[in-house]
């Protein structure tokens, strides 16, 4: 059974820098495209950062280029989210996925990551940005 659970959440002031992690359980991180989604209230969930498994393509929203970088290490099963010069419109729960397709262009990760097309969810983690 895939499993992935986030950490790393949490409250932190404007300006300042949190990384989220991303343990995956029951299968091979690497093997797999990951994203990183976040909800704020009231709003849809919206992709944050993907990362293609065979090429490592990236893909930022514009909305966080520049201050967040995703990152995956392959001998732990985890993949991060540094997260800097955070802005309380960064507030949101935080969920990491996962989705097996192997050797998918640049702009299927885009699109992957445009309409949430991925299988596995992990149960998100709150991200506060308040001073």
């Amino acid at each position: 059974q895939l499993q992935l659970v986030e950490s790393g959440g949490g409250l932190v002031q404007p300006g300042g820098s949190l990384r989220l992690s991303c343990a995956a359980a029951g299968f091979t991180l690497a093997n797999y495209n990951i994203g990183w989604f976040r909800q704020a209230p009231g709003k849809e969930r919206e992709g944050v950062s993907c990362l293609g498994s065979s090429s490592g393509t990236t893909y930022y929203a514009d909305s966080v280029k520049g201050r967040f970088t995703i990152s995956r290490d392959n001998a732990k099963n985890t993949v991060y989210l540094q997260m800097n010069s955070l802005k309380p419109e960064d507030t949101a729960v935080y969920y990491c996925a996962a989705e097996f397709l192997p050797e998918a262009s640049i702009t299927t990760i885009q699109n992957m990551c445009a309409m949430r097309t991925f299988g596995s969810w992990g149960q998100g983690t709150q991200v506060t940005v308040s001073s």
